[in-house]
Parts: structure tokens; sequence; C-alpha cells
């Protein structure tokens, strides 16, 4: 078992690493795991998500959200980011089911924008052909080349 003190000198240095930016419950887990006794982490954990300093829904939206503003990328793409993150698989699939309409209109957005940008060095089959190893729908990618 742990102090009083102890606990809270751990939760002060795990909630000072959350507020630097905004990190999941794994990043959290993989950083403290050799530096704090497992049971004592546990419990941090928990103080963190029911204080709302862990909340890995929240993050997948913030996450898309950054994203979608700084880059063109498939929604597949955006998944294998969040996954390297250590975010549960059905947390992003939910959140990406419960967006679909707004996500399918991202890519088709996305690929737009590579288009415009490969459309001087490559062919339509090219440029088809890069957005479907980029993991981009193909009706979203006929969308694209419809808008254009």
């Amino acid at each position: 078992m742990y102090s009083a003190e102890e606990f809270d000198k751990a939760k002060t240095k795990i909630v000072k690493f959350i507020m630097y930016k905004k990190r999941t419950e794994s990043e959290i887990r993989e950083k403290f795991k050799n530096e704090i006794e497992e049971n004592m982490l546990e419990d941090i954990i928990e103080y963190c998500k029911e204080a709302g300093y862990i909340n890995d829904s929240e993050y997948i939206k913030k996450a898309i959200n950054n994203f979608r503003i700084l880059k063109n990328l498939s929604i597949i793409e955006l998944t294998y980011k969040l996954l390297a993150k250590g975010i549960n698989r059905n947390l992003i699939e939910d959140y990406i089911y419960e967006n679909e309409e707004e996500l399918n209109e991202y890519e088709i957005t996305s690929a737009k924008n590579i288009i415009n940008k490969k459309s001087k060095d490559l062919e339509q089959k090219g440029i088809k052909e890069y957005l479907i190893k980029k993991g981009y729908k193909r009706d979203n990618i006929s969308a694209a080349f419809e808008r254009i």
C-alpha cells in the first residue's frame, strides 16, 4: 500500500503531464509504468478519469478536429493515428460511425486538395491509385473528382 503523501505527489506529476498537453489513458500508462507502482497508477488514472483530466472520447473529437484543420487524411489514416495513441479501437469506430457523414465530407475535401496538388505531376489514374493506397474510399475519390 502507499501513503496519501505518495499518492498526492504522483498524482500531481501525472496531472502536470496531462495539463501540458492532453494525453490518452494509454500514453499515461506507458509514460509512468516504470516510475509509479501499478496499484497507485491505476488509482490515479481512475481519479483523473473521474475528474475529467483523462477522457479518450473527448481526445478523439479534439484530435480529429485538429487533423481536419491541419492535414489531408483519409478516415483510415485518422483511425491509425488514433490507434497509435493507444485509444481503444471500439471508441474510434463508434466516433466514426456517429460522425460518418461529416467525416466522409472531410475525406472528399481532402481528396480534392490532394487531386489539385498532384494533378500537375500525375494523370487522373495515378492520382486515384495514390488516394486508394492512402485509404480513401472509392466513392469519396469519385465524388472529389466530380467536384473539381
